[in-house]
């Protein structure tokens, strides 16, 4: 009897690796709506992240401005996302989804009018900037969140790899898509809009603005297809539900349940320092473009494609593998990192960065997808998505890593700097290495 529960345990297993198995999750037909909102919303996202930033620029040839547009969408992150977190585990989760598509769908098209009727000014673009990763902090830790109940514990792993290959896809293609699109539009002078049964011409940065606008709407509209889950409530010990409080109380209870885990707090922070020392390199590349390698924006756009090709390869392996050693291949993800920022700072050379490009990928795909995973499958579902609101803090501190290594940079160069980054990665990895034997074991 025994060994007939070992073979089906094997044969199930074996099942779950295949091609078939790596996209297992799709078959489920709310995380497939769940799935394509992501893949068009982030589509608008990164989009509108190019035009934006080249429209401020292209008004104000100041890199300053730039950087303040740019900085608008990470500051709702800091100051929000906690409550954005308590707001979904309090209320239904498709609803706060929706919520902050909403806020989404707003402002491209605000930007659109503005465009139009040459009313834009710089600082609506930072605006819409703070807006956009408001609707963001409002409806990721919902989004992240709603996936166990969709799907099930045992399809975490492989539902969050798909989401991550998602990311990675519009990663790839939207940015590209978004500058050859202004670039044609230029080109021929416009493109006309019917809208409202008038024909509406549009130049290049409003006609771009309009295709962002539909992605977003699109987005908005799949989501609604989705069933509607239980919202999670509190409940005591003995079954009643638990009195509501007040969001501060959600967001203190839940610092508290992280702080009493101490697998989810070793995550976290895993999470948190991997993220400051891996993830400023990529916003650094182009002082290696121009400094080190001596080439223009082609190859910073290659270089961005490969790092893009090793995430979303990452990704789906991931996603084929499911729930096995996955503490095991967390070090290993952050390990490649670290030794791919060590070479990326040896190997001065721009053949060599595209294949470490995508050896750092890899990486990236190891690291985020699989501390995610491990996050998802420890907590207690009434606090999920606060604990995933901490984890979206990484994206709204990662000015942290970038800004003390850019001015290093400016006083012992680039490659030393990301050389020094990369050894205290390592250093960072063999300490959870030796310290945490229990992560390790986690399948």
């Amino acid at each position: 009897m025994k060994d007939q529960s070992n073979s089906d345990s094997q044969t199930l297993e074996s099942s779950s690796r295949s091609i078939k198995g790596t996209f297992a999750s799709l078959r489920n037909r709310d995380f497939l709506y769940l799935w394509l909102s992501l893949l068009t919303m982030f589509a608008s996202l990164h989009m509108q992240m190019i035009a934006r930033g080249y429209l401020a620029y292209e008004m104000t040839s100041s890199p300053s401005i730039l950087g303040f547009v740019n900085a608008g969408f990470a500051l709702p992150m800091l100051v929000f996302s906690l409550f954005g977190g308590a707001v979904a585990d309090r209320f239904n989760r498709k609803t706060v989804i929706l919520i902050g598509q909403a806020v989404v769908v707003v402002t491209p098209l605000s930007i659109t009018f503005l465009i139009y009727f040459e009313l834009i000014q710089w600082y609506h673009l930072m605006i819409g900037s703070i807006f956009q990763g408001t609707g963001f902090t409002i409806m990721m830790p919902a989004r992240q969140a709603i996936i166990p109940q969709i799907v099930g514990k045992a399809n975490i792993t492989n539902a969050m790899a798909l989401t991550a290959s998602a990311m990675s896809i519009t990663t790839l293609m939207a940015p590209t898509a978004a500058g050859n699109l202004w670039a044609f539009i230029d080109r021929i002078g416009g493109i006309n809009f019917f809208i409202f049964q008038s024909e509406l011409d549009f130049g290049p940065a409003a006609s771009v603005y309009v295709v962002i606008s539909f992605f977003a709407i699109a987005a908005f509209f799949i989501t609604t297809k989705m069933s509607r889950p239980p919202s999670v409530s509190e409940v005591t010990t003995d079954g009643n539900e638990k009195p509501q409080e007040g969001l501060l109380t959600d967001i203190v209870d839940g610092l508290q349940y992280i702080r009493k885990n101490r697998l989810v707090m070793i995550l976290l922070i895993m999470g948190l320092t991997t993220t400051l020392l891996a993830m400023p390199y990529r916003f650094l590349l182009p002082v290696f473009v121009v400094d080190v390698y001596n080439r223009g924006s082609d190859a910073y756009g290659w270089l961005v494609t490969l790092g893009g090709v090793g995430t979303m390869v990452g990704s789906l392996f991931i996603s084929w593998l499911g729930a096995w050693k996955r503490g095991l291949l967390l070090i290993l993800g952050s390990l490649i990192s670290a030794i791919g920022l060590v070479m990326l700072a040896v190997f001065p050379f721009y053949l060599a960065a595209l294949g470490i490009m995508v050896f750092l990928g890899l990486g990236d795909a190891g690291r985020r997808t699989l501390n995610q995973a491990l996050i998802m499958s420890s907590v207690d579902e009434r606090y999920q998505a606060r604990v995933m609101s901490v984890f979206m803090l990484n994206f709204g501190l990662m000015p942290l890593g970038v800004l003390p290594a850019s001015i290093a940079m400016e006083y012992w160069g680039s490659q030393e700097v990301i050389f020094v980054l990369g050894i205290l990665l390592l250093a960072v990895t063999a300490i959870i290495f030796f310290t945490q034997k229990h992560l390790i074991g986690i399948d």
